[in-house]
């Protein structure tokens, strides 16, 4: 027996080494953690419970059989993230460069049929070579098996992808299909194909961090949701960020405690509109002042900025903030910013979670390279998701909501439960200047009589009470008043059924 328990202190040793000291020093020198203090500082102070520690690669090819290390380079298991259940993966660069063979792979697919059968999150934190080139085809069988969970899992239960590494070949699309992809600043990148491989076929010049670190997936891509600085700020933010998350599509979103209350009145939004209507404003500004404390966690602001998208808490429950932003393109939503943002509603649709909407829209990007991009098909992505969502939807028309950007922007006409406007709203089927000079061609040229015309169509159009008389607006509301009335709202919605017609699954515009 005793035998038995010093080969088992031993066993665990060596797999708490991973690929030996020489290597966890190389990782740090790096500026990286390893792959356990990573899970150390994600999870709960003693929550962790690993699996499969004695796990090692069954390959005999190229000497492999001589070089096996427990743990076979990732650390699996399961513990808690501010006391909610959480099932997590950590690959380890010291072992192998973190490369994925048959049995790594089996150790991810165990804890996410796991995860399935319980209904809680998957974390993976990735950081490796790739594929195990000793082990070929098996190598490649291991991810397939993984990507065939990620899709089985999708609107499931949320998963979440920490690239705190390299991330590269096929290894990218495990990470791709997860609802959420976060990375750290100078350490991670992700690419189908390497520098390397892109200077012989296309003869560009290109460093890993131009083709794919951080900085290009956060702002040019559009691949990654956030970049943080280091590996202690990405993990401890991604505590913040699964507080936001309920742990599967079963249940409501995570309700926490708040002072800050319901009736709050905001005074100061009651001048956020400027009188100029060609004049931008924050949207963030009037997000930040509506949520509970000021707490809005935003996604990809670096990118498609023109629309903003982030979860924040109304009367301490998750919701999800779509908004338009006018200091950016004038709000005007374009091929980036659809995708952006009809992605995240759908998640806010698999997940439980009330969408709130701020529109201040004057309508599609116009434009050549919109258009020749696919404007109508991407843009109708946006349109078809908030169609499709069931979940509370509570709009704030604050400024302009002009044409069909106005319907794709979670209008009544495509099930908004509650839709408000501000006194400053403007809906109309296009601006007044642009109205005019079509309806009234023959004036142009008398820049007095066009600006009465203009005036005129204003005073007629371009404000909340026409749609109001038809009840596609449900009250036009002061903006102090709109966290009051949002909350009334959601509250109100709590008990929401609404189920759409029995399908395998639509065909989205993809």
């Amino acid at each position: 027996m005793q035998d038995i328990i010093r080969q088992l202190e031993e066993k665990r040793r060596l797999a708490r080494l991973g690929g030996g000291q020489k290597r966890i020093y190389a990782q740090h020198a790096k500026g990286k953690l390893t792959a356990r203090e990573r899970i150390d500082l994600l999870l709960d102070p003693d929550s962790f419970e690993e699996w499969d520690m004695f796990v090692e690669h069954r390959s005999t090819d190229f000497g492999m059989e001589e070089n096996t290390i427990p743990g076979d380079g990732v650390v699996t298991g399961f513990g808690t993230v501010n006391g909610r259940l959480i099932f997590v993966y950590s690959q380890d660069f010291t072992v192998f460069g973190g490369s994925l063979s048959e049995s790594h792979a089996e150790k991810i697919c165990k804890i996410m049929d796991q995860a399935m059968k319980v209904g809680a999150p998957v974390i993976g934190i990735n950081d490796s070579g790739g594929a195990r080139i000793q082990e070929g085809v098996a190598s490649l069988a291991g991810y397939a098996e993984v990507f065939q969970r990620n899709v089985l899992a999708s609107g499931v239960i949320p998963q979440i992808s920490m690239i705190m590494g390299p991330s590269a070949g096929g290894a990218v699309y495990s990470p791709a299909m997860t609802d959420f992809i976060f990375m750290v600043e100078g350490t991670s990148y992700m690419f189908v194909t390497g520098p390397e491989v892109v200077k012989t076929v296309t003869h560009e010049e290109v460093t890993q961090e131009e083709l794919g670190g951080a900085v290009t997936h956060t702002t040019k891509s559009g691949v990654a949701d956030k970049a943080f600085d280091d590996d202690a700020e990405a993990l401890l933010m991604l505590r913040r960020f699964i507080d936001f998350l309920p742990a599967n599509n079963r249940e409501q979103p995570p309700v926490r405690p708040t002072p800050d209350l319901g009736d709050r009145i905001e005074t100061s939004l009651d001048t956020l509109i400027p009188d100029d209507a060609a004049k931008p404003y924050d949207m963030k500004e009037l997000i930040t002042k509506v949520v509970d404390e000021g707490d809005f966690f935003e996604l990809q602001p670096g990118y498609a900025a023109n629309i903003i998208v982030g979860f924040g808490r109304m009367e301490g429950a998750t919701v999800g903030i779509v908004a338009n932003q006018p200091m950016v393109l004038a709000g005007c939503l374009d091929i980036s910013s659809s995708i952006k943002a009809a992605r995240f509603v759908r998640f806010c649709d698999c997940f439980n979670i009330p969408i709130v909407t701020f529109v201040d829209v004057p309508g599609f990007l116009p434009g050549t390279a919109q258009e020749y991009g696919g404007i109508i098909k991407h843009g109708a992505k946006l349109l078809f998701a908030y169609a499709e969502a069931t979940v509370p939807k509570v709009t704030v028309i604050t400024r302009k909501a002009y044409g069909g950007a106005y319907d794709v922007m979670s209008s009544k006409h495509l099930r908004g439960d509650v839709n408000f406007a501000w006194p400053s709203a403007e809906i109309a089927v296009m601006g007044p200047k642009g109205a005019v000079e079509i309806i009234f061609r023959a004036d142009i040229g008398d820049d007095a009589k066009i600006a009465e015309r203009t005036e005129e169509y204003r005073e007629r159009f371009a404000n909340p009470f026409v749609a109001g008389h038809r009840g596609y607006i449900d009250d036009v509301i002061m903006p102090h008043n709109t966290r009051v009335r949002i909350a009334k709202s959601l509250r109100m919605l709590r008990g929401k059924k609404l189920d759409n017609p029995w399908k395998k699954h639509g065909n989205m515009p993809l």
